[in-house]
């Protein structure tokens, strides 16, 4: 017998080393290699399975006809896929356990009606999945296949062997070959099946799409090399504590990666929001103070939220920053320009910032909605509910444009406001004269505290 080959793997980028080391030199992380078989024990004197290399064909001569995308019954997976999906791709989703990802996959394989789907748990049995199949609303109609099974060659047989049209896999941590010793979930393990379904993949042309855990970090678990084989990278986000999930595309060699689906989880499975802004924004019946509503822009995708702000005056020594939704650091940096540049002692008042729906955002456009809550909350006056807000501040407390304006007012204008505040650096805009919304240009913070505190406004 010759012995199988080991080396030392680093748990975070996947790579590769004779010996241990204590700082990987790809990631430049500590601690991370550990040592796994590379090759499985074979006999000795064993031949090797040779195979024809391919015929290089020139550009011109590909026949792409019979590669049309397949459209999925999902209009959200079909745009973050960039128009469905294309025969022979192999597709990650990760995301935080109990988020939905298993749930999005059995729903997809169940409501395509007109392809042969095969779902692979590792996880669970096929009483189980069935069970799961029934309360997301029935297997009526579906030519939807389930095996319960982790070696990934009789994986690969019974796929060969059923002839699917569409292919889910859950998950590639729990799948593992018999050509290595390692066990599944393991660097080796995951780089060596995640290859071998990419292989599947492209010589079968059947799309594959397969699930993987997330680490405490909330990055994808495996080798950073995992995600370099796929082709698609889909993450979830969101809160399990909110209703609300976004399915982020972090890589599409076929398509755009500035898109998000939003779904809505209920008892029933996820139900896609056409219309974000309708549900993340509610209408009070009274005004409140405090809250204020921002147009912003997550990709390619314009929608309205609400922020909510608390100031009230700090019951202990030090006062408290809390945001939710929002980056800390910014809120604080916001609230020195408040203190600054337009004379609000803020420095001992408790501020807690909440962006309602449970959604993390990152564009800037949202700091004039979160001083304008800001302000609202320190003067106990309530902003007009049909008042939005769409602009960048400054650390001088200049209010500063920010892209894509002229999608934001009309995302605005077809929710019904009335008003929009944005920076006057924003009027040689040539769509904003023709919006039927009103639009209020201000230069620095000192301009919203005015119109926002004049006596016609209150």
């Amino acid at each position: 017998m010759i012995k199988g080959k080991k080396a030392y793997f680093c748990r975070q980028c996947g790579y590769e080393s004779a010996k241990w080391l204590g700082k990987c030199p790809a990631c430049g992380e500590w601690n991370t290699f550990i040592e796994e078989p590379t090759t499985k024990s074979s006999p000795a004197g064993a031949a090797k399975e040779t195979k024809h290399p391919s015929r290089p064909v020139k550009i011109d001569e590909i026949n792409i006809e019979e590669h049309s995308r397949i459209m999925l019954a999902n209009a959200e997976m079909n745009r973050l896929l960039g128009g469905g999906l294309v025969p022979g791709s192999i597709a990650l989703i990760g995301g935080e356990p109990g988020i939905g990802k298993s749930t999005l996959s059995l729903q997809i394989a169940l409501k395509q009606s007109n392809l042969k789907t095969l779902y692979v748990s590792g996880e669970e049995s096929a009483s189980q999945i069935k069970l799961r199949a029934e309360r997301l609303g029935g297997t009526k109609g579906s030519d939807c296949y389930i095996l319960s099974e982790t070696l990934l060659e009789n994986i690969l047989f019974r796929a060969n062997e059923t002839n699917p049209d569409f292919v889910v896999v859950d998950s590639i941590q729990t799948i593992y070959t018999d050509t290595l010793d390692s066990s599944p979930g393991s660097v080796s393990q995951i780089r060596e099946c995640a290859a071998m379904l990419m292989r599947y993949a492209k010589e079968s042309s059947t799309p594959v799409f397969v699930i993987g855990h997330i680490t405490k970090d909330g990055a994808i678990a495996g080798p950073k090399i995992l995600e370099h084989i796929v082709d698609v990278v889909l993450q979830f986000e969101g809160d399990n504590n909110y209703i609300y999930r976004l399915l982020r595309s972090m890589k599409n060699r076929f398509g755009s990666t500035d898109e998000i689906g939003i779904f809505e989880m209920t008892g029933t499975g996820l139900r896609e929001v056409t219309n974000p802004s309708e549900v993340l924004i509610t209408r009070h019946e009274e005004s409140l103070s405090g809250v204020a509503i921002a147009a912003t822009i997550d990709g390619a995708r314009s929608f309205l939220v609400e922020t909510q702000a608390l100031v009230s005056t700090a019951a202990y020594g030090t006062p408290q920053r809390s945001a939710t939704g929002f980056d800390v650091r910014r809120l604080n940096m916001l609230l020195a320009v408040l203190e600054k540049r337009a004379g609000f002692r803020l420095a001992v008042k408790d501020v807690f910032l909440n962006i309602a729906g449970g959604i993390k955002v990152v564009d800037p456009a949202i700091d004039l909605s979160v001083v304008a809550s800001v302000l609202s909350s320190t003067a106990d006056i309530a902003i007009p509910q049909d008042w939005c807000f769409a602009g960048e501040v400054g650390l001088s407390g200049e209010i500063r444009p920010v892209n894509r304006i002229a999608t934001r007012v009309l995302e605005a204008e077809k929710l019904g406001f009335q008003r929009m505040f944005v920076s006057k650096y924003s009027r040689k805009t040539p769509e904003l004269a023709k919006s039927k919304i009103a639009i209020e240009y201000i230069g620095k913070i000192s301009d919203l505290t005015s119109k926002l505190f004049t006596s016609d406004n209150k």
